[in-house]
């Protein structure tokens, strides 16, 4: 019998299939090395720590400036409250007085042309004032008056002036301004006043006094502060002839006001 040689079922060790009658070697070439492609690690920044504390000092800083500023103004304010109040208590301060005695109207005529083109307003009158300190320890020292005299319709009929006067403590002085005018009045002045000479009431007046005032204390002075002077309740009636009238002020009162500017602003 012969002898059959089958191959062998085993695969061999490169991974190929046995081929029949093929020689067989005694060894297998050595498979090369597997190499694996390294993956790169993704990109991560770095935090920022050091921008972060730097934004954090600065808002603290910030924060620690509005604090201590706030609490100067705080102190600010309350020594002038205190500084206000020393003054008061020590000064008992009071707002000067002001009263008009008497108004004399000598001439109020308003003539108008026959065409009715131009009306002309010419006055005088004559006033006696009086300004009183009833402080007793401040003195205030005024600039020159400006006085206007208008209706309450606000027609300007009147201005003078009262020179400059400083005013002691407990002082009252006294004044007697005479107060004009003759000018051109527009329609819509003339129409009010005509209305109100024919009251016969008399005309319901009102006296303004602007200026500025400084006020003394001891070695102390004050910068210069406007003032106004409003007296209202005043009636008069138009003189008959060359006598003049009297106008009634007994219901008179006078007002002080400050008149304090800011820019282009008067309060």
């Amino acid at each position: 019998m012969t002898d059959r040689v089958y191959p062998s079922s085993k695969p061999t060790t490169n991974g190929a299939a046995a081929v029949p009658g093929a020689a067989t070697t005694t060894g297998t070439a050595a498979n090369p090395p597997s190499t694996k492609p390294q993956l790169r690690q993704p990109y991560r920044p770095k935090p920022q720590y050091q921008h972060r504390r730097h934004r954090r000092s600065n808002r603290n800083l910030c924060c620690c400036c509005c604090f201590w500023s706030f609490l100067i103004l705080i102190a600010l304010a309350l020594l002038a409250a205190i500084a206000g109040a020393a003054v008061y208590i020590l000064y008992r301060p009071h707002r000067p007085e002001f009263t008009l005695t008497s108004v004399r109207i000598a001439k109020l005529n308003l003539t108008t042309t026959p065409d009715f083109s131009t009306s002309h307003l010419a006055t005088l009158f004559n006033l006696t004032l009086s300004s009183k300190n009833p402080n007793n320890h401040l003195t205030f020292s005024y600039q020159p008056f400006n006085l206007f005299l208008s209706t309450t319709r606000d027609v300007q009929i009147a201005n003078g002036s009262i020179p400059a006067f400083t005013s002691g403590t407990k002082n009252s002085t006294f004044f007697r301004p005479v107060l004009s005018t003759s000018q051109d009045l527009d329609v819509e002045s003339v129409k009010s006043l005509r209305s109100d000479l024919k009251k016969q009431i008399g005309v319901a007046l009102k006296l303004q006094m602007d200026t500025k005032v400084k006020v003394s204390m001891g070695k102390l002075s004050t910068k210069k502060v406007g003032i106004r002077v409003t007296c209202q309740g005043i009636k008069g009636v138009v003189p008959k002839g060359k006598s003049p009238s009297v106008a009634a002020v007994s219901n008179s009162k006078c007002k002080v006001d400050l008149r304090i500017r800011i820019w282009k602003w008067t309060f």
